[in-house]
């Protein structure tokens, strides 16, 4: 069955590529729609949708974006405008895949767009900039990221090879048919390979209980992604084991989740069971690219490209908290569970991060700031990774889901 992939294309600089990618989709049989997202001159070939449709979607008009010649304002407004209308043609049904190749001005104005369409939607985008660090264009979106190799700037035997090979990825993708399978309800978990025996004897016990559990690595990206899944409304319940990434967030780690980590399932009122997973620690690169203020404290070589360091009591008292206070806005069913006897794997006598005074810093102002009237709190004498916290874990939250 022929499809519809939309093209979002800087017209005014590169038509000719364009008009190849369409060509390629074309030629396979599925139907293409033009978006035109330049700004300074005329396109040499049609869009469907004129770059006037696309500045007037983002707040502005071509007129008035030429007159100013500000590129980067240019830019905003253009991303805008094609995340707009690329999201009303996904509502209507009407384009079952987007690509889109360019620098990066290009790469900004197509992948504004491509962040906001659903996870599981087609996307591609050829870039200069795909070599580099591509974590502003991608962010948690399953954007698939070509490198152009050379520039976006005419047709030649490389070129065509590599565009050639984007049509046909883009046309794969939208034929692809997803196996038919029965759904079952989605639990999001957080996990760290510190928290790894908990986590997965948590997943295992959810699994036999018929529900389909996604894990999430603890390391930024992975708690974005879950926060962005539970706003959305795909996650049935979490199982928010690993809370380190307010750490990084905290102290100056380069594994932080943002200021909203643990807001999503507060506000919408998913059933949560929240525990204090690998609080301990926080991230860094290889040993010599830890922070000079840091050099003194507690560091731990995790593997050659990761160092940890533990969190101290004014930092654990800071954490617990935050924790406290994010929980406490909570308007679903919320349980937060206090392993008394570590929170990491390498938090444990005779390990290199076991504080007890750390842990009751951040044990004591969990206590002292929850708001008991919205969230339990349970307080277990085990470490995170004994078998009896993972049962107890998975045995509260299914107690959540039958409720």
């Amino acid at each position: 069955m022929a499809k519809t992939i939309l093209i979002i294309g800087t017209l005014d600089t590169k038509s000719m590529e364009f008009a190849y990618i369409r060509d390629l989709i074309q030629g396979r049989g599925h139907q293409t729609i033009m978006l035109d997202a330049g700004v300074m001159k005329a396109p040499s070939v049609p869009a469907d949708i004129s770059a006037e449709e696309v500045a007037k979607a983002g707040g502005s008009t071509l007129a008035d974006l030429r007159k100013a010649n500000d590129r980067g304002s240019a830019l905003d407004v253009m991303g805008a405008g094609t995340k707009a209308i690329a999201l009303k043609l996904i509502d209507e049904g009407k384009i079952d895949g987007v690509i889109s190749l360019g620098g990066s001005g290009g790469t900004a104005i197509a992948t504004t767009a491509m962040k906001a369409m659903p996870v599981g939607f087609p996307k591609i985008m050829v870039s200069t900039m795909a070599s580099g660090n591509v974590a502003s264009y991608v962010d948690v979106k399953d954007i698939t990221m070509m490198y152009s190799v050379v520039d976006v700037a005419g047709l030649n035997i490389l070129s065509r090879r590599i565009l050639a090979n984007a049509a046909g990825a883009i046309s794969g993708m939208v034929e692809q048919i997803t196996t038919p399978g029965q759904d079952k309800p989605l639990i999001a978990a957080t996990m760290f390979g510190v928290t790894t025996p908990c986590v997965t004897a948590v997943r295992e016990r959810l699994e036999s209980a018929g529900y389909e559990v996604l894990v999430f690595h603890a390391t930024g990206s992975g708690g974005r992604s879950m926060e962005a899944l539970i706003s959305n409304g795909f996650i049935r319940a979490v199982a928010d084991i690993t809370t380190t990434e307010w750490c990084d967030e905290l102290v100056g780690g380069v594994l932080s989740a943002g200021p909203e980590r643990l807001d999503a399932a507060a506000k919408r009122g998913t059933p949560q069971v929240v525990s204090l997973g690998a609080l301990d620690m926080v991230n860094f690169g290889p040993m010599d690219t830890v922070p000079e203020q840091f050099k003194g404290r507690n560091l731990y070589k995790h593997n050659a490209s990761v160092t940890l360091m533990r969190t101290t009591p004014e930092e654990c008292a800071k954490l617990g908290k935050i924790i406290a206070n994010k929980l406490s806005q909570s308007i679903g069913p919320t349980c937060l569970m206090i392993p008394l006897k570590g929170v990491s794997m390498i938090d444990a006598p005779g390990q290199p991060f076991f504080s007890p005074e750390a842990d009751q810093a951040l044990f004591n102002a969990i206590r002292e700031n929850l708001d008991s009237a919205k969230v339990e709190l349970v307080e277990l004498d085990l470490h995170i990774n004994d078998p009896a916290f993972s049962s107890a874990i998975a045995e509260k939250l299914l107690t959540m889901l039958v409720k």
